[in-house]
């Protein structure tokens, strides 16, 4: 029986005279034609220039872009984990997007349970950090955005007996317009 040294050493003088086994003359290129004949190739190299030696004009013009059908807008309420995805055509308008958003938010029973279900009762914003809701009969398709925000409206109840408050711009100005610092006093209680 060989020792392995004597095998590694037999197989040696034999690449020595040239002569290469079949797995080594498959790595090293050789009968790499036949190999080549047997596997088509895809074209790796796309001939950019090709349309301009032939001319512009006698290709033919590209197909016209597919119609848009159907909207995936991810709308997040507030207060809830996730956001609800919601299929809407794209001459829907912000209106149908808010009602189309709470119908699927009371469908999958998600938590927390809202206060009311009405779209009245909502306004729609690009995120959570902009002040400014959507105007309700503006389309989908013309906002550039497909992730919207949802928070409840303020109702005159709950602003003090004041009219209704639309944004949460004017509540943002509200809470600025307050005097005092109440951190100030929190110092107060350190010292």
């Amino acid at each position: 029986m060989p020792s392995p040294k004597s095998h590694r050493k037999g197989s040696h003088e034999k690449n020595k005279k040239g002569r290469l086994s079949e797995k080594a003359s498959s790595f090293h290129g050789r009968d790499a034609g036949a190999v080549a004949d047997m596997l088509p190739r895809p074209r790796t190299v796309p001939d950019l220039l090709a349309g301009r030696r032939a001319g512009a004009s006698s290709s033919p013009p590209p197909p016209p872009l597919p119609k848009l059908t159907k909207l995936l807008v991810n709308v997040t309420i507030q207060r809830s984990p996730g956001p609800v995805h919601v299929l809407m055509p794209p001459e829907a308008t912000v209106q149908d997007l808010i009602t189309a958003a709470l119908r699927q938010y009371l469908k999958e029973a998600r938590r927390p349970v809202l206060p009311a279900t009405a779209a009245s009762a909502f306004d729609l914003h690009y995120s959570q950090f902009s002040l400014e809701s959507l105007d309700r009969e503006v389309k989908i398709v013309e906002l550039g955005s497909r992730n919207f925000f949802l928070c409840p409206r303020k109702t005159a109840a709950e602003s003090g007996g004041a009219a209704v408050s639309s944004s949460c711009s004017k509540e943002a100005e509200e809470g600025t317009n307050k005097k005092g610092l109440p951190w100030l006093k929190f110092m107060d209680f350190l010292l």
